[in-house]
């Protein structure tokens, strides 16, 4: 396949994979992708082929950057010592550990490739550590552990994994040259990642001052920062690009946003950015990861040494083998820390930990890009030509670890925690909002909090209420214009938070209450034509309007139209719409007052008609939700105003007045904001998060304003 095509399907398997996930959240987004990935290699004989160096440069390069430019930073210090040791010193026991035990179980892969395999399977995905935290509400020195290990193990790992292959290629390894070379391209790595970055935020500052602030160019150079890093820390320094852009993206979380260069909307439009490229990026690993299962599985099927269920048997023991060694060192890991801790407080509780926290935090070592983007980075030759030695059985038996450790977080988690939330992975979380919650187990403890729906439906309320406040005759037309917009946003937060029944409920009385207004606004459709007040040619527009109307509603409720089944109707139908068609090729200009005045009346009809209905002593008007009639009300009025006729100068006052009112609006749903957080309906999280939405709907109406200049 030609590479444009590729990257053409891989990113629309990418959005087909994330609307997938949402119909079906309980299953992670990385497997749909692996499932995806397996599906168009076997249905469209797909392959990609990969290079080592690009694939490193283009996916771990930005991804690693990403992470250690996102992580908080009062975590990262307060937990500089177990991130330190928990990155470095587990990783290498997994490698060390696990190769050994690797190669005991596959006698026929040689000792460095069983290191190799090893190493690559030691990092875990972030985003799926912090997601089981927070779900599994983990005490607080195991969270240390997790959150550690999953900034810098991508490092170490890769560091690890690049020496076993350099050992299985060369056929050469000396403990003491590696150690020396471990420390020179670790120490040189970290200092020219910190040195680059410096660079690279001097020179923006110094463009910032010489008023080059052109947002679009100081994104595209945030971008391009991790390939730069890890370019020129390879080519030139020949260190490691990894741990490179590890702390360039540490460096530039604590001093890439300082007052002199920070703008509101560079940073909001590079986080976007950024949001996109790691979601597309994350996406492409893991349907490489299908797409390439076929060929790891064929040539393990042709393989005399080993069959396919034995490979997937050493799958598994291989899981059980990297979970053993991460639950027995989280075990040890608390038990010390919390000795230590009753040493200086001899009330301090030991409750939380235990052997269920211990495998919890175990559970949550799933396997994500950076072990594929590694394990696919797997030479295909060694240096005197021969194949590399089961290259296929470590990509194959990688590529099950993977989606062995997705699967059973994914049926095991809801089992042993208590939180049922769905496992997000770094494939689909990619805002540093989930990170900064998920790091702070206790944020969501207190049951009295709102839902976001319910607070969301509090601001939208008063926001309403004050544009009533606001309303006045000059401005009516924009005052319902804003009111039905909100209240189209009400009525869908409103229906989300009722059941099933109530719901039902609902949905029925509004239908009939439409019913009404339909009828009303029939009546007088029939009336102006009556009193020759319009044209033949306007009712018969207006009657296809309203018959359309009449049909979505039926389709809606899920009853057939049985209107127009004889041969009569369908000629009288076919007849009418023959004249439409008629009079569409006529200039709109003919009946544009005619329809105008239909508008009007129409929806006068309509609010009569309801008015009629609920004065009728047979109606019990308290059965229908409140929101509902006003809505319909609304509706109507809104109709009536745009009904009238409108010169460019009231246009452009339209246009005015409609802005105002709806900077009144964002201004009740900040101060909304603030009330249900000084009265502890809701935390500061999700007040920041509703504040950031206020904010988007605020930056779109300053962007139609200029646009309208």
């Amino acid at each position: 396949m030609h590479i444009l095509e590729a990257v053409i399907l891989l990113m629309a398997l990418v959005v087909i994979s994330n609307v997938i996930d949402h119909f079906i959240p309980a299953i992670p987004v990385s497997l749909i992708q692996v499932v995806l990935g397996l599906g168009v290699a076997l249905i469209m004989r797909t392959s990609i082929p990969l290079e080592t160096d690009w694939f490193l440069l283009l996916f771990i390069a930005p991804l690693l950057f990403n992470d250690g430019r996102r992580f908080p930073k009062k975590e990262l210090w307060k937990l500089r010592g177990p991130i330190l040791a928990n990155a470095i010193v587990l990783v290498f026991l997994t490698t060390l550990l696990g190769g050994l035990l690797f190669h005991v179980i596959i006698p026929t892969m040689p000792f460095s490739v069983s290191f190799a395999l090893a190493a690559i399977l030691s990092p875990t995905d972030p985003v799926a550590v912090q997601s089981i935290s927070q779900r599994a509400n983990l005490p607080e020195g195991v969270l240390h552990i997790v959150s550690g290990e999953s900034l810098i193990n991508d490092a170490s790992g890769l560091i690890a994994f690049k020496y076993a292959i350099a050992a299985t290629v060369t056929g050469v390894f000396s403990i003491k040259a590696a150690a020396l070379d471990f420390i020179y391209i670790s120490v040189m790595g970290f200092v020219s990642g910190v040195i680059i970055i410096a660079l690279i935020l001097i020179a923006e500052n110094w463009l910032y001052r010489q008023g080059i602030n052109d947002v679009i160019f100081s994104t595209v150079l945030r971008v391009t920062t991790p390939f730069v890093v890890y370019l020129i820390t390879e080519e030139l320094f020949h260190a490691s690009g990894v741990i490179a852009v590890v702390a360039a993206g540490i460096v530039f979380h604590f001093y890439g946003t300082a007052p002199d260069r920070s703008q509101p909307e560079l940073t909001l439009v590079s986080e976007r950015t950024w949001d996109i490229i790691i979601y597309t990026l994350n996406g492409i690993v893991f349907l490489i990861l299908g797409i390439e299962l076929p060929i790891a599985t064929t040539n393990v099927i042709k393989n005399d040494n080993i069959n396919t269920f034995a490979a997937f048997g050493i799958s598994f023991v291989a899981w059980l083998i990297l979970l053993a060694i991460r639950v027995i060192w989280i075990y040890a890991y608390q038990s010390v820390s919390a000795m230590r801790v009753k040493k200086s407080n001899p009330q301090y509780s030991n409750k939380m930990h235990s052997f269920k926290a211990a495998l919890l935090a175990g559970l949550s070592g799933v396997r994500g890009a950076v072990t594929m983007a590694g394990v696919l980075s797997i030479p295909v030759v060694v240096s005197n030509g021969q194949a590399f030695p089961s290259r296929s059985l470590a990509l194959f038996v990688a590529a099950c670890v993977i989606i062995i450790s997705l699967v059973v977080a994914t049926i095991m988690l809801p089992l042993i925690s208590e939180n049922k939330a769905p496992l997000l992975t770094r494939a689909n979380s990619t805002g540093d909002d989930e990170l900064e919650a998920a790091a702070d187990p206790q944020a969501n403890e207190d049951n009295h909090f709102i839902s976001e729906d319910e607070a969301q439906l509090y601001i939208m309320k008063l926001a309403v209420q004050r544009i009533e406040e606001e309303r006045r005759p000059n401005n009516q037309k924009e005052a319902y214009d804003l009111i039905l917009d909100y209240q189209f946003v009400i009525r869908r937060l409103e229906l989300k938070l009722q059941n099933k029944q109530e719901m039902a409920s609902i949905v029925s009385d509004e239908l009939a209450l439409r019913r009404v207004a339909l009828q009303g606004e029939r009546q007088a459709i029939q009336r102006l034509y009556d009193d020759q007040k319009i044209s033949r040619e306007t009712f018969l527009v207006a009657s296809e309007r309203l018959q359309r109307i009449e049909r979505q509603m039926i389709h809606s409720i899920g009853k057939k139209i049985r209107v127009g089944r004889g041969t009569v109707q369908q000629f009288i139908r076919l007849k009418n719409r023959l004249a439409l068609w008629q009079i569409q090729r006529k200039s709109h200009d003919d009946i544009a007052d005619e329809l105008a005045l239909v508008q009007r009346e129409q929806a006068k009809g309509a609010i009569k008609q309801l008015s009629d209905y609920f004065a009728r002593d047979d109606i019990d008007n308290n059965r229908f939700d409140s929101q509902s009639v006003y809505h319909l009300i609304i509706h109507y009025r809104n109709q009536i105003e745009l009904a009238k006729e409108h010169s460019k100068k009231q246009i452009r006052d339209h246009s005015l007045q409609y802005q105002h009112l709806r900077i009144k609006a964002l201004a009740a749903e900040r101060e909304g904001v603030q009330v249900l957080l000084e009265q502890g309906h809701i935390d500061w999280a999700m007040a920041a998060h509703l504040r950031q939405y206020i904010n988007y709907s605020e930056t779109v109406l300053i962007m139609d304003y200029q646009n309208a200049d």
